[in-house]
């Protein structure tokens, strides 16, 4: 799935905040990251950049690159508001900054913790309303990134809701469980097998928030692992 093979490493988090301001170290950036040091040397990439334009944002790496599946919801959702508010719509090559090209945009001037970008004018595209050629092959890559984002945000939600179905229904199936083996031990109260099924159902990871007594069949956790 697109949120479990592709998110967690951090690879994508950097294109777009390289889209913003054109500065970070793409050429450090593994695409095809398979191993959890890979991906938190990405995240390391990434958290430079914030540094470096003082976004003031924490990067619960340990988290993301363990694919907790709200944190990397939550965190994908705020870059997702971040570069809405501050991209500045010029061009911006994708697979050139990934191959290691030149600066995908123009930095500003920072300010507010953080830097609003603006694209680069030349006098050939000032001069009597002319645009150069090369300027429609970045519109050409630009549209095409907006594009291939558009459609990682449909398969997005799209796998939150398969993910939310298969959630709700093992949750559905545990509650069954516990319902029956409490009953059960209401009858046979010094049961040794049942006591270790109970104690099975009611153990958690740490991080992980037990809903409230009598919450509704389906509840979103607030935690959750792949």
């Amino acid at each position: 799935m697109l949120l479990k093979n592709f998110i967690p490493i951090g690879a994508a988090h950097c294109q777009i905040i390289d889209s913003v301001f054109g500065d970070v170290q793409m050429q450090k950036v593994k695409f095809n990251a398979r191993h959890e040091y890979e991906y938190v040397a990405n995240y390391k990439v990434l958290q430079t950049a914030f540094d470096k334009h003082k976004i003031d944002k924490v990067i619960p790496i340990e988290r993301l690159t363990k694919c907790k599946f709200q944190d990397n919801l939550e965190f994908l959702q705020w870059m997702k508001k971040y570069w809405d508010t501050y991209y500045p719509g010029g061009p911006y090559d994708a697979q050139a900054r990934r191959s290691g090209g030149g600066a995908g945009v123009v930095k500003s001037v920072s300010g507010g913790g953080a830097t609003r970008t603006m694209p680069k004018r030349t006098a050939a595209s000032t001069a009597a309303g002319r645009i150069p050629s090369t300027g429609l092959h970045h519109d050409t890559n630009q549209s095409a990134m907006v594009i291939e984002l558009t459609k990682q945000n449909e398969d997005l939600k799209v796998t939150v809701d398969g993910l939310e179905k298969e959630r709700d229904f093992y949750f559905g199936k545990l509650r069954d469980i516990e319902i029956l083996v409490q009953q059960q031990l209401d009858v046979e109260p010094d049961n040794q097998l049942l006591k270790e099924i109970q104690t099975i159902l009611y153990s958690t990871e740490d991080g992980f928030e037990v809903p409230p007594e009598g919450a509704v069949e389906g509840e979103a956790y607030d935690e959750e692992t792949f």
